[in-house]
Order: structure tokens, then sequence, then C-alpha cells
């Protein structure tokens, strides 16, 4: 049976600020996507109008753009934490999110661990958390009954496969063995073919 380790709070940063990266890059992206969409539309129709109604809805406007961050975000680790267990970050760094009793988590725990991220970003204690717990688990795993371990890539398509009972360094026994054969072969004496 093998046994994972539980991963660090470092390892974890890591992994979470490739992660925070790319949806950075996504939420950009989609954020220009849509201010062109509302440009040329403005353009296209009465644009002293569509300038007023912006300075007057501002602070519904940067609800709106919070909430799609927040959309993102629960999106983003919803659909790989539910699929794999990972994340690229995680992928990167050799992490995976399992239930504590080892087995993968449903898209409903990945969207409550996903909704936990929140609670854990409170002064961010949450997250600190895990580098004092004995599990490694931060707030959002508590909530969601999860752990993160360290379990690298395997490459299936180079390397051999060695069963644990094989020794990796010959043995006394394994050179007596090979003495032994060495003297039955040199007394044997060679038939002679003689019909």
């Amino acid at each position: 049976m093998t046994v994972y380790k539980f991963a660090g709070f470092w390892r974890r940063l890591i992994a979470f600020i490739i992660d925070n990266t790319i949806i950075t890059i996504i939420f950009s992206v989609l954020c220009m996507i849509a201010a062109m969409a509302f440009i040329f539309g403005a353009i296209s129709g009465n644009s002293d109008a569509w300038i007023t109604d912006l300075i007057d809805h501002a602070y519904s406007f940067s609800m709106m753009i919070s909430l799609f961050y927040f959309f993102i975000i629960i999106a983003y680790f919803t659909y790989f934490h539910g699929t794999t267990g990972r994340t690229p970050g995680k992928m990167f760094l050799g992490l995976q999110v399992v239930s504590v009793d080892g087995t993968p988590i449903s898209f409903g725990i990945a969207f409550l661990r996903a909704a936990g991220y929140f609670v854990s970003a409170i002064y961010f204690l949450g997250f600190i958390w895990a580098a004092f717990d004995k599990k490694k688990q931060s707030w959002h795993d508590k909530i969601a009954g999860t752990v993160v371990i360290i379990r690298e890539q395997q490459n299936d398509t180079a390397g051999i496969s060695i069963s644990e009972n094989t020794p990796i360094l010959p043995t006394k026994k394994y050179h007596e063995e090979r003495e032994e054969n060495t003297i039955i072969q040199s007394d044997k004496k060679p038939e002679s073919n003689n019909s």
C-alpha cells in the first residue's frame, strides 16, 4: 500500500499562485472582450447616454465585475478538482486533492471546497492554518473534508517496473549462486556425438 505525504504550506502556496495567475489571465481576457463589446455597442448608439449611464451605475458595475471574478474562481477550482483533483498549479507541483479517506472527490465536494476559499480568505487565516495543522488542512479543506497530498506524476512511457521484493543491489546469496552455476557448467564435459 502506497503512503502519500500531506502537502505543506509553501508547496500549496506556489500552486495557488500559479492557479491565481491563470485565473487572472482568463479574467482579463474575458473583461477585455466584454469591454470591447460594450464600447462598440455604445458607439453604434447614443455615446453621450452610455457615458452618463456608466458613471451613474459605477458601483453596480464594479460589483458585477467582482461577482464575475468570484464566479471564475469557483468554476475553475470546481472543474479541475472535480475531474482530476488537480489544477494546473497542483499538476506542476505534483499535488492532488482527495477526500480524507483517500478517495477522489466529486463535483459537489469540489464546489464546496471552492466556496470555502472565501472563508479561508478572511485575513488569510484559513490558508495559514495549513502550516500548523497536523494533516496540513486549510479551513476550506476542513469544510469539504479534503486533504492535499503529494502525488508525483508517474511516467509510464520510460523506465522499468521493479517489484518490492526484488533486491536493488546483488546480495551475498546472489554471488554464491552465480559461482555455483559457473563451477557446475565448467565441470560438464561436452558430449561427443558418435553415431
